[in-house]
């Protein structure tokens, strides 16, 4: 009998223990506003903030409501405007170049390699074409970011780096986000911590920060941070910086809290996942693997592979024959959208010209997640299905 998979793809870890009593504080004091507190009460919200800068080395940090609220913030901060082209991933999740649009901007796509990474020779023949870089480390996967960086300083582009799928992962040293002039993180339940939804920004610009803060909807009570520039800097930006809200509030902070405090170890349990689902996959015929670098230190939380110049209709099988196994897996490749699996061509209110050698890639792309509620066994045994399946359709093609 085949060996079939009965676990959940979706279920999370629950919320850590300190985490639900700081939660269960919060709910019991009611103040659940940022900026309501108690006198000498410094707030969840502003503590995350100052616990996060400290763990990427960024001098100033703010809490949003979402990743996406985060990268909005980021290009409105450094200027940018309607009409205005932004760069950014051909092979990235629709709040990328939706908040490039939420600005009134117009994306310009950068192909995507075999690696996953953004193509960093497609970048610099397009680097006169924007001012800025909306990069997205997308699934994971970090770029050569010193040869990403020498293009963009060369040609004057400002960088705000999307880490949705990277926080706690670095290149060469350097923490995710921290190469840019700002790193946008994303709290949302299948990331790295979990408060449903929510966000984080990091920046060393105390000018960036101070506009970020009263974008996020801080009125005039910005000096209850512990994560922002001084009142100094507010008075060059508070009349002049419109209120767009998108607030964290206490109650998600307390609940990530703990959360960031324990990432480094969960980062080493999605990694143990990870490594177990490779090599199970590695070697399976007509089955491509992506190589992470040596100078990438990075989080597993989902695994891609590459069917390569394989038909749709193939492809289309795979996925059947491992669905009816219980393993879940997305494609890139499809005609139309399905749930998260949309791509450049797919943002119809995006005037974007076809990306042939891009292409190519996108119609290769299987993504599974790997939430930490597998076991190492699980991932042993997924991978023997996706192995067997894979084999079993490449045969017969």
């Amino acid at each position: 009998m085949s060996e079939r998979f009965t676990g959940s793809f979706t279920q999370q870890e629950p919320i850590p223990e300190a985490g639900i009593a700081a939660a269960l504080r919060v709910l019991q004091n009611g103040r659940l506003h940022r900026y309501n507190l108690a006198g000498g009460e410094a707030g969840e919200t502003a503590l995350l903030e100052q616990e996060f800068a400290v763990q990427t080395g960024a001098k100033f940090c703010l809490a949003v409501a979402s990743g996406g609220y985060a990268m909005a913030t980021a290009l409105r901060a450094i200027g940018v405007r309607p009409g205005d082209a932004v760069l950014t991933n051909a092979f990235t999740l629709a709040p990328v170049p939706g908040s490039i649009a939420s600005v009134g901007a117009r994306p310009v796509f950068v192909g995507v390699t075999e690696g996953l990474t953004i193509d960093l020779d497609d970048l610099a023949a397009k680097a006169d074409q924007a001012g800025v870089l909306l990069l997205s480390h997308m699934r994971g996967h970090i770029c050569d970011m010193d040869r990403l960086m020498e293009i963009c300083n060369g040609a004057g582009i400002k960088v705000i780096e999307d880490c949705a799928h990277t926080m706690g992962a670095s290149w060469r040293g350097v923490p995710s986000g921290r190469h840019g002039v700002f790193g946008a993180y994303s709290c949302q339940t299948y990331k790295h911590v979990n408060s449903g939804e929510g966000g984080l920004l990091v920046t060393d610009d105390e000018i960036l920060a101070a506009r970020s803060v009263m974008l996020s909807g801080s009125y005039m009570l910005y000096e209850r941070h512990l994560a922002a520039p001084g009142p100094e800097v507010f008075e060059r930006v508070k009349y002049v910086t419109p209120n767009i809200s998108g607030r964290m509030d206490n109650l998600r902070a307390a609940i990530l809290r703990p959360q960031l405090a324990d990432l480094a170890t969960q980062v080493g349990r999605w990694n143990q996942r990870y490594r177990l689902l490779e090599e199970g996959l590695r070697g399976t015929p007509g089955l491509t693997l992506i190589e992470r670098p040596e100078s990438e230190a990075f989080v597993g939380s989902s695994i891609q592979f590459l069917l390569l110049d394989w038909s749709a209709e193939a492809v289309q099988q795979v996925m059947q024959r491992c669905a009816a196994r219980g393993v879940e897996l997305k494609w890139f490749g499809g005609a139309e959208p399905v749930g998260f699996t949309s791509r450049y061509d797919s943002w119809r209110y995006v005037d974007a010209p076809r990306m042939p050698v891009s292409d190519r890639v996108l119609a290769a792309i299987v993504d599974m997640r790997v939430p930490l509620t597998f076991s190492p066994a699980d991932c042993a045994l997924i991978a023997r299905i996706i192995r067997a399946e894979v084999g079993a359709v490449f045969q017969n093609t």
